[in-house]
């Protein structure tokens, strides 16, 4: 009969358009996988709009999304003659402990350590804020994780993404996507985490207390620091060598004046690339196999308690300090909440609640001393860690 489709050709249809429905993907979404979209459009939401690390979430947030695609050729394992997936290869700088080194490199040629020779007792803010590590490695171990994993936790205290990396590689690999998101979630919410806190514990006179200036740093006094933490960190920690080395060194290339490419290099190039790397390879360990457990709850909650604290010692060390100084010699107790690592955001927030209380207030370059001692300090405290539990 003419005009009546065969059962034939409409037989063949439906198979190519199962033919076709196979080639594609749709059927591997999971509802997790839906979950964690939601998750990263957060993450995307706070990178993008509210401006919050953009550097560091935006790659984060795009590693979580392709780990939560049913991709292929991206980080399948290679099987016989066939190489790996792209991001087999490029995730082994995390593996290999080779990514966070390399942006400590860059963050020393990009800080400037005059205001913590300038002014050396700040040193005790940055080790004050220690304290949060600490307290929540107790924490940690308390509710069940195990010592080396209360550790890895731990360090989220110190606001140092790259050190928390290479720590939770070190001693608890499995833990490293919700470690890596909440060391640099908490890292984008300085400003919003600490000035209640800030507020909370200094009264309104302290706010307005005015530091002498610093005096002028040599820059043959900065090159000596440099050698002389590489060289004391180093025989005291030597689990903290490729963190504290990368660090001086590049703060080395910066201070010595006469390597003006490769500082240049350290502060850009190579640091902006490594940042791209190092964000997607931890969001590609964001599947939501990994994420989607109560393990991970636990640790965005221990990671708020440990950043609190550590903000929290870093203040009352210097209300402490202030008991053994001058009238004219006070520390403003606000530049203690500058004892994270988080440079320089952690500095800036110091500024603004300053100049809040005293608009006539600059805070910024007092706040980069124990801003730098923060960041020392918590390499320092994975290197004890490592050599603790992990050799």
């Amino acid at each position: 009969m003419t005009g009546v489709p065969s059962m034939e050709g409409t037989t063949t249809e439906v198979s190519k358009l199962e033919q076709l429905w196979n080639l594609t993907a749709f059927s591997d979404v999971t509802w997790q996988m839906m979950v964690m979209w939601a998750i990263i459009a957060l993450l995307f939401y706070l990178a993008v709009y509210k401006k919050f690390e953009p550097l560091l979430l935006i790659p984060i947030a795009f590693g979580a999304l392709l780990a939560n695609l049913p991709t292929e050729g991206l980080v399948n394992v290679p099987l016989g003659e066939h190489g790996g997936g792209l991001y087999y290869y490029i995730s082994k700088g995390v593996e290999l402990e080779i990514f966070p080194p390399l942006i400590f490199l860059g963050v020393g040629a990009l800080t400037d350590f005059g205001p913590l020779i300038a002014n050396p007792r700040t040193l005790l803010l940055g080790a004050a804020a220690q304290f949060g590590v600490f307290a929540t490695f107790l924490g940690a171990t308390a509710i069940g994780f195990t010592a080396m994993e209360a550790g890895a936790i731990g360090i989220i205290g110190g606001a140092d993404g790259p050190t928390s990396i290479f720590l939770a590689n070190k001693l608890a690999p499995h833990l490293l996507a919700p470690i890596a998101v909440a060391a640099y979630s908490y890292m984008a919410l300085v400003p919003m985490i600490q000035p209640p806190i800030m507020r909370a514990l200094t009264t309104e006179a302290e706010r307005k207390i005015r530091m002498k200036s610093l005096r002028q740093v040599s820059r043959l006094e900065k090159l000596i620091f440099c050698c002389m933490v590489t060289i004391v960190v180093i025989l005291l920690v030597p689990a903290a060598a490729a963190l504290i080395g990368m660090l001086m060194l590049g703060n080395f290339l910066r201070e010595s004046l006469e390597t003006e490419r490769l500082t240049k290099a350290a502060q850009n190039e190579l640091i902006n690339i490594v940042t791209i790397f190092l964000g997607t390879s931890v969001g590609i360990t964001m599947t939501a196999e990994r994420f989607l457990n109560i393990d991970t709850m636990k640790i965005l909650a221990l990671g708020i308690v440990a950043f609190s604290i550590a903000t929290s010692c870093g203040i009352l060390m210097a209300k402490a300090m202030n008991w053994f100084s001058g009238e004219k010699n006070k520390i403003n107790p606000l530049i203690g909440s500058a004892g994270v690592s988080a440079v320089p955001m952690a500095a800036r927030v110091s500024q603004v609640e300053g100049q809040r209380a005293d608009p006539g207030n600059f805070l910024l370059m007092h706040a980069m001393g124990p801003n730098v001692a923060g960041v020392i300090g918590t390499a320092v405290v994975a290197g004890y860690f490592i050599a603790w539990y992990a050799n």
